[in-house]
């Protein structure tokens, strides 16, 4: 999709439809529409959607009243939802061409970004495999305001980093049998030659000799060879010493393992790698917004198969830091590749780590589909993860981590087992984590409530969704020492 700005006056944009926002209890807009107003059908309200058809003295063939809701309630998440509704809307009526009229405010900057990821993401649809010839997409999506410091950039932001979104969804979207270890590293290996990202993928001999058995033990029940993708990000000048790490599962298709999930919804699980290619979007990104800050993204790759020579439950595995884990339940595979690529990442000079991970069911049953559970060892990162995350209008909470829940993994066996038993599950998952972690810096994202929605929404399509990609974006954009 084609992505324009224009500062003309309203009456002169251009486009098979125009979008305008319409605020509630405000009959005064900037378009006629007071009798509408005036008679109770157009309220306002958030995500109410009114199409106008040949609007006298608008140069749109269409006008699309877009309900906005409260003004004092109305941010960037809000304008992106709005937009996505939108575009979806009338892209289901077949419109190519769609703008939407800015107004002049304070937050116009996040406003027009936000507009844009809106159309962007409201745009994209999980059909890639369908052959039928109807498909419906917008061709251009235009943003008017009138003039004001940072507009163009603004657009092109919103455009990159809605464009980076939907590069995870499309990685995501891809079903197990094409979208394997080797192939998810092609495709960050191609991603980085086109954005001038550096990237080398350790294969399992490079990953034996640094002693990873405990992602090496998730990845032997399959034939499909696993994978760790490194991809690095270098600011022409760095600013300060930090160093920020993205770890991203990469698990491309979770059977349970031998501990076997239900057939009930298992296909759905080709979506276990939506942290990594979160991470893959995001440093696609930063790329080309270069931040200050060095980054380098880190991407355990993975079938879990329950094959002949799958391992067990009750196996012991020695990780790269020399810890062992007694594997209780295989269908815990996240955080055992998640562990070795955290210690590679503090082993290859990370400062700060920020990981997201499918990582548990336990999260869902906590916050349900709408919050992504975040667990820390550090008040400072998490303040900024959750700053990144409010500015870009995904949702966060911030879930305890205290000493005590390390005693639901202990074991006679080994020095820490890889599940807890089944209270707090989202927390014991964690503590693992924590504990390659150590004493850097780190903050981990349970997505698996809100990686994939189960049903459309106005604005976004059924499948992934694309998050955490915005918020680990940000957070290298604003990052100061």
């Amino acid at each position: 999709m084609k992505i324009t700005s224009v500062t003309v006056p309203i009456e002169q944009i251009q486009a098979d439809a125009l979008i305008i926002p319409i605020f509630e209890t405000e009959k005064e807009t900037r378009f006629s529409a007071g009798s509408l107003c005036d008679s109770g059908e157009v309220l306002g309200k958030p995500l109410e959607l009114t199409i106008l058809h040949n609007p006298a003295g608008m140069a749109a063939t269409r006008v699309l009243l877009a309900g906005a809701g409260k003004r004092e309630r109305f941010d960037a998440a809000e304008m992106r939802r709005l937009t996505g509704a939108a575009v979806r809307l009338l892209k289901s009526k077949s419109v190519k061409k769609i703008a939407i009229a800015l107004e002049a405010t304070s937050q116009g900057t996040e406003f027009a970004a936000a507009a844009v990821e809106g159309a962007i993401l409201g745009n994209f649809e999980p059909d890639r495999h369908q052959t039928a010839n109807d498909k419906k997409s917008v061709d251009e999506f235009i943003v008017g305001a009138a003039a004001f410091e940072g507009f163009a950039g603004s657009v092109e932001r919103g455009r990159i980093i809605g464009e980076a979104t939907n590069f995870a969804r499309d990685m995501v979207n891809e079903p197990g049998n094409l979208m394997t270890p080797l192939r998810m590293a092609e495709v960050a290996r191609t991603m980085a030659v086109e954005q001038g990202l550096a990237c080398d993928v350790l294969d399992r001999d490079a990953m034996e000799k640094l002693g990873m058995g405990s992602l090496l033990g998730v990845a032997i029940g399959s034939a499909e060879p696993p994978c760790l993708i490194v991809l690095r990000y270098r600011p022409a000048e760095a600013k300060g010493k930090a160093h920020l790490g993205l770890v991203g599962k990469g698990v491309t298709f979770d059977t349970g393992g031998i501990s076997i999930k239900p057939a009930d919804s298992m296909e759905k699980m080709k979506y276990d790698m939506a942290g990594g290619a979160a991470m893959i979007g995001a440093m696609r990104a930063i790329a080309q917004l270069k931040p200050t800050v060095p980054v380098t993204a880190y991407v355990p790759c993975v079938e879990n198969m329950p094959g002949s020579r799958a391992q067990r439950p009750g196996d012991i595995v020695k990780a790269m830091s020399g810890k062992t884990i007694e594997v209780i339940n295989t269908d815990a595979e996240g955080r055992l590749i998640l562990a070795d690529a955290i210690t590679y990442a503090r082993s290859q000079g990370c400062t700060h780590l920020v990981d997201a991970a499918t990582l548990t069911g336990a999260v869902v049953v906590a916050l349900g589909h709408l919050r992504v559970g975040l667990f820390t060892n550090d008040e400072s990162l998490k303040d900024r993860v959750l700053a990144a995350a409010g500015a870009e209008g995904e949702r966060m909470w911030h879930m305890p981590l205290d000493d005590d829940y390390r005693e639901y993994l202990k074991t006679p066996f080994a020095d820490i087992a890889n599940v807890g038993g089944r209270w707090g599950g989202a927390v014991t998952a964690a503590m693992f984590l924590k504990e390659f972690a150590e004493d850097t810096p780190w903050v981990h994202l349970d997505i698996a409530g809100t990686a994939w929605l189960d049903d459309t929404k106005p604005y976004l399509a059924k499948g992934p969704t694309g998050l955490p990609v915005r918020t680990l974006v940000r957070l290298a954009l604003d990052w100061k020492d």
